[in-house]
């Protein structure tokens, strides 16, 4: 979970608002006080909680609900808007614009850069660009052969000289080579601390690659001390963007996303795992959507597409809309979800779903079902798969015995199958009409994030 602590504290002030009869003066108090300590406690600076909660509490105050909307939604929807600016108001995204596009890379030692270069060339890679990273750190120890080994693993090539202790040369003597990709991702040196020779050094690369991105790696566990390393790093080279790392589990975080107020730049990445495919665009309305337990739509629709081909979604939509369903299609989704993330990451994208409070144990159970199933589909016939509905006691022990899954497991599985079918038989009645499609996505596309009702 993104921020558990601050998602826990601030979910429980929503949740005193839902139940609390009407809307006073005692309640805003209340609900902003809760607000300071949720944030504070997260490491906000002190001066941006106190300015933060007194626009709450000015606005919960003067303004008065538009029609149609109650006053409890309204003030829901006010701490929403509230914390959206906070973060960053609508977002901040890269936008590709020359080749080749020069990102330079900057941060502490600690702060997970090298990992954080390997994530953001596949995501690049994935959406179709042709990628180089070129390692310029020569201080760190085997800095040059983590980059590399990073870079191996997701296949994308990597341009560094070990020998070479000046990194304005080493990025010289491959220049123009590195002029026939799209774009270029660049590893600076790290310190334990700032100092003087650290931000020559980065401003003397800026000058000389003309970056068009500069990026400050921040962990997310650093506290207050990130607002200090912002402002230097942005006095350096002129920070475009802070990608926050480390913000899942519990990590406080809040030190971290409120760097961008102190040097101007919006977050624009935020890594949510140690896989490669961790990271994400920060998006402020879906991610504070997230951590007040409504979910994050958008997050999970780009998720998904860089899963599954436009081909497949439209073949599964064409099976949906006959009401066609087998083990295949079964088998199908369950790839595209292991792509997608972990379940536990999938169910806090989904509007509602994280208010059920699933336990985290039952989701990691059903992850692992899901590996065995995968067996147990690999050990059945073309015949069962098209039609599980053949699968008897006999056929059921042939498999467990030839894919080692216990046959209470491959049952389990007849009954995920019957019971996904029978959604998709559900969702049949649309019967593929656009305005009904339409009619259902637009709960989702309001300015107040879904999972407001009261």
């Amino acid at each position: 979970m993104v921020l558990d602590k601050l998602s826990d504290s601030l979910k429980n002030t929503l949740s005193k608002i839902a139940k609390a009869m009407f809307v006073d003066e005692k309640l805003i108090d209340e609900l902003v006080k809760d607000i300071q300590r949720a944030l504070l406690s997260s490491d906000v600076n002190v001066k941006l909680v106190l300015d933060l909660s007194k626009t709450i509490k000015e606005r919960a105050l003067k303004e008065k609900p538009p029609a149609g909307m109650s006053q409890k939604e309204y003030l829901i929807k006010i701490v929403y808007d509230e914390l959206v600016k906070f973060m960053g108001g609508e977002g901040a995204k890269i936008e590709i614009s020359q080749k080749p596009f020069k990102i330079m890379m900057v941060g502490l030692l600690g702060s997970g850069k090298t990992t954080t270069i390997g994530k953001l060339a596949k995501y690049y890679s994935k959406r179709g660009y042709k990628i180089a990273a070129v390692g310029l750190d020569v201080y760190r120890p085997a800095a040059m052969d983590q980059l590399e080994q990073v870079c191996k693993s997701i296949n994308i090539p990597v341009f560094i000289d070990k020998k070479e202790k000046n990194p304005l040369k080493i990025y010289k003597n491959y220049e123009k080579e590195l002029n026939n990709y799209d774009i270029i991702i660049i590893d600076t040196s790290g310190r334990h601390a700032l100092d003087k020779e650290l931000i020559k050094e980065i401003e003397d690369l800026n000058k000389t690659i003309k970056t068009n991105e500069n990026l400050l790696v921040l962990s997310a566990d650093i506290g207050q001390a990130a607002q200090t390393q912002a402002k230097a790093f942005h006095d350096a080279c002129g920070i475009t963007g802070i990608i926050v790392t480390k913000l899942d589990g519990t990590a406080k975080g809040g030190g971290a996303i409120s760097a961008c107020s102190v040097s101007g730049a919006p977050i624009k990445f935020i890594g949510l795992g140690e896989k490669v495919d961790d990271l994400e665009t920060f998006n402020p309305p879906g991610f504070v959507s997230r951590i007040l337990g409504m979910g994050d739509l958008e997050s999970l629709l780009e998720k998904a597409k860089e899963s599954i081909t436009e081909e497949t979604a439209k073949d599964m939509s064409k099976k949906l809309l006959k009401g066609e369903f087998n083990f295949l299609d079964l088998y199908e989704q369950m790839e595209a979800m292991n792509k997608m993330g972990s379940l536990s990451k999938l169910v806090e994208l989904i509007p509602g779903f994280s208010k059920a409070n699933i336990p985290k144990e039952m989701l990691e159970g059903q992850e692992a079902k899901m590996k065995y199933w995968k067996y147990a589909l690999n050990s059945m016939t073309k015949e069962e798969l098209e039609d599980p509905e053949i699968l008897d006691a006999s056929r059921i022990e042939r498999i467990s015995k030839g894919s080692g899954v216990s046959e209470q497991l491959i049952r389990e599985l007849l009954k995920q199958y019957r019971q996904t079918k029978k959604m998709m038989k559900s969702m049949k009645g649309l019967g593929g009409n656009e305005q009904d499609i339409n009619k259902l996505m637009k709960k989702f596309k309001g300015k107040m994030p879904a999972g407001f009702g009261m």
